[in-house]
């Protein structure tokens, strides 16, 4: 038999053990499991049914700049992408995972290592001789992967990689979501503020009114005193307002990785929001949200883990080639210059390593079941989110017009009650309480107009927005 023969018959051996191992199962790629998926979003209105998928539209879908539209938020949005320390880590992360993966993918070529020696010798005899022997080896090392090993790993990283990236869009996505929380939540305090600052000085008119009544000898200075009270009151929750826009300013700061400063920002009430969501809630949870397809990736790494762990009840197949350029050929030659190639196959089958083996391949498919679980559960968290930022909208929408209602009601009391005081048709308490009413229906008002604002974020951030 020829060598073209012989090396035809080593090819065809090993493609036929490659097809036997594949067959084996050790060439598997993941596949989706069987999730839950059905009935995630509950509908607003019925407590029995749930929203029908609608995949053609998308509120996640939209660009962030198209869904927060003031110029002033979007700076500071942009700001926050650039300089904050979460993001840039999660892009550090994103690198060092691109890196494994480069390295998991060079395990497929051989290693070539070149190592000169050279040694110098003196023997004293009759007649002193200098040995001069040298040495250039170079050793190429190949690992053949007909059992799947390297294969595996480095799918496991494939998927270790796409999940680190997940984690960098779902950072994105929080950055976004949480500057615009902060920046509604600076600009509900200022409404909430003038609206205070308003009280102060319809309280400090009724105060003034009271005791000019106590002078005329129409009042009992009781009522002075809980005009008095009530005027103080209102300046502590001016007070108290002023140090809650303080910590929120501080905490925008930190997420622009500045220290605490004044932020500039809108009006409350000139804000433009989509508010048209339950018809067309898009479902596409398993793409859309970065922490579900991390959770995948995840599963799918687990899966290559288990794979690889298998791998390892087969031989371990090396191929290793050298080529030497010596001297070392003889006592008596000086110098020949010669070449020396050999080339080394191994074959190494584990028999008996402690039940390692065994052992890891159960931990791989515990920690697989583990991956499933947290990937059904992600899968329920995230609908369960969407279901509550839509009822907290659908909600705040409902109080908001009510409370305008209680508005417009308390602010007649108001006056009704002042001119019946004045006249003698009214206590002092009527008054007092009328103005607390207005208040507080204010302060409500502007509460739920803020809230259904969240609700508008938190649905963005539930659907996957954010990651344009």
């Amino acid at each position: 038999m020829n060598w073209k023969n012989k090396d035809m018959k080593k090819i065809l051996t090993i493609a036929a053990c490659s097809l036997m191992m594949a067959s084996c199962g050790l060439y598997n790629k993941y596949e989706r499991p069987e999730v839950n998926t059905q009935g995630l979003v509950r509908d607003i209105v019925s407590d029995g049914d749930t929203l029908a998928v609608n995949t053609d539209q998308n509120f996640g879908n939209l660009p962030w700049r198209e869904v927060f539209t003031d110029p002033q938020l979007q700076a500071l949005i942009e700001q926050a992408l650039q300089n904050n320390v979460d993001l840039r880590n999660a892009a550090l992360n994103v690198k060092m995972m691109e890196t494994a993966l480069t390295c998991a993918k060079l395990a497929f070529l051989p290693s070539v290592a070149f190592a000169p020696q050279g040694t110098i010798s003196q023997v004293q005899m009759d007649g002193a001789s200098v040995n001069r022997i040298y040495s250039m080896p170079i050793a190429a090392t190949w690992n053949v992967d007909l059992f799947g090993n390297l294969l595996s790993q480095k799918r496991s990283a494939q998927m270790k990689l796409l999940a680190t990236r997940d984690y960098q869009v779902a950072v994105q996505t929080q950055i976004i979501c949480g500057v615009a929380n902060l920046y509604y939540t600076l600009m509900m305090l200022d409404e909430q503020l003038a609206i205070v600052t308003d009280m102060e000085a319809l309280t400090k008119d009724t105060w003034d009114m009271m005791k000019l009544q106590m002078d005329l000898g129409r009042a009992r200075s009781t009522s002075v005193q809980t005009a008095e009270a009530n005027y103080y009151s209102v300046q502590a929750k001016k007070a108290e307002l002023k140090r809650q826009i303080r910590e929120v300013e501080n905490s925008m700061s930190l997420l622009l990785n500045e220290a605490g400063h004044q932020i500039a920002r809108g009006k409350f009430y000139d804000q433009s929001l989509p508010s048209q969501f339950a018809a067309g809630v898009g479902m596409q949870l398993l793409t859309n949200r970065a922490d579900v397809h991390a959770a995948e990736m995840a599963l799918a790494q687990c899966f290559y883990d288990t794979e690889t762990a298998r791998s390892r009840f087969y031989p371990n197949i090396s191929i290793t080639g050298s080529a030497s350029f010596t001297n070392s050929l003889g006592s008596a030659i000086v110098n020949p210059g010669k070449w020396i190639l050999s080339a080394v196959g191994s074959l190494t089958q584990p028999i008996f390593q402690h039940g390692q083996i065994v052992a890891g391949l159960k931990v791989a498919k515990a920690q697989q079941e583990q991956a499933l679980n947290t990937f059904q559960n992600t899968i329920l968290k995230a609908g369960n989110e969407v279901s509550n930022a839509l009822l907290a909208y659908n909600t705040c929408d409902e109080k908001s017009k009510l409370d305008a209602k209680q508005v417009k009601i308390y602010e007649q009391n108001v006056e009704d009650t002042k001119l019946l005081y004045t006249s003698k048709g009214s206590t002092y308490l009527e008054v007092i309480q009328a103005q607390n009413g207005l208040l507080n229906a204010r302060i409500s008002k502007v509460t739920d107009d803020f809230n259904k604002m969240q609700a508008v974020v938190n649905l963005y951030q539930a659907l996957g927005g954010g990651a344009q």
